[in-house]
């Protein structure tokens, strides 16, 4: 059975160790799928405070993770038990974290996640005791703890007999490029609101049809960017759409359903993945 390694450090480690024990990563734990080893960054301080923090050179608002505490920390696990590496910094500066590679991380052996505070960390771990940055949104936080539970949680889920249907990882947004389809649950009728007839029809094949047009149907409205960056919709997609009924929303997004291509009509009309 597979078993996958992740370090995180982090100046709160009953913060992270105590969501890690519940739900899917607790059982990913006990089953011993995932070796998760929450480090005190606190570790590497030499002074009785256990100071991990100081004021920014240059003045500005805010303090500053040392370099010294933050280097001894790591080192001394990687001297005493080795290190999952490659080693991240959690950093709004870093590459974007997506499905793609939480899935190239839940193939490989293990990595480590350093939680940034306060106003950062000196440029100094980022430049020479990390391997590179992640990044999970253009927002502000006040630590790297909450990205650093977003990728763990991220890359668990995937490794086999973590969830109970190993399906659940085949259908869910991001995969191929498309948000998942809308799902519904019993009642088959709440306040005047139903369930599509065809989810109760018992025809897998025409099930199968529905929700490949809601998960193209739902992307193209929402998150055109995610098929720009696959290179648009293919025609066998714009055919699928166009036959359900959504040649307007092909339009709206550049797309000659009459062509049949999946290319857009003209290209300046193209969704544009963000910079």
């Amino acid at each position: 059975m597979t078993r996958l390694r992740i370090d995180v450090f982090t100046i709160f480690p009953d913060l992270v160790d105590g969501y890690c024990r519940g739900s899917v990563l607790g059982r990913a734990r006990d089953r011993r799928i995932l070796d998760l080893r929450v480090r005190d960054l606190r570790a590497g301080a030499t002074d009785p405070r256990r100071s991990v923090d100081d004021a920014p050179f240059g003045g500005g608002a805010g303090m500053v993770l040392m370099a010294e505490p933050l280097f001894a920390a790591v080192e001394a696990v990687e001297a005493r038990e080795g290190l999952a590496r490659p080693l991240f910094l959690l950093s709004p500066g870093g590459m974007r974290f997506d499905q793609a590679f939480a899935r190239e991380l839940a193939t490989g052996d293990g990595f480590s996640l350093l939680c940034g505070r306060y106003e950062g960390v000196d440029q100094r771990v980022a430049d020479h005791l990390v391997d590179g940055e992640l990044s999970v949104g253009d927002v502000v936080l006040a630590g790297g703890e909450l990205p650093a539970l977003v990728v763990v949680e991220a890359v668990t889920r995937l490794l086999p007999g973590v969830l109970g249907n190993e399906a659940s990882t085949e259908e869910e947004s991001f995969r191929a490029g498309l948000l998942e389809h809308p799902q519904y649950t019993r009642p088959a009728e709440f306040r005047g609101w139903g369930v599509p007839d065809v989810l109760r029809s018992g025809d897998h094949a025409s099930v199968a049809r529905w929700q490949r047009v809601q998960a193209l149907r739902r992307t193209l409205e929402r998150r055109p960017d995610l098929l720009a960056a696959r290179g648009g919709l293919t025609p066998e997609e714009v055919a699928l759409l166009a036959q359900a009924g959504e040649v307007q929303l092909l339009a709206d997004h550049g797309y000659d359903a009459e062509l049949g291509n999946g290319l857009p009509a003209d290209p300046k009309d193209a969704p544009h993945a963000p910079h």
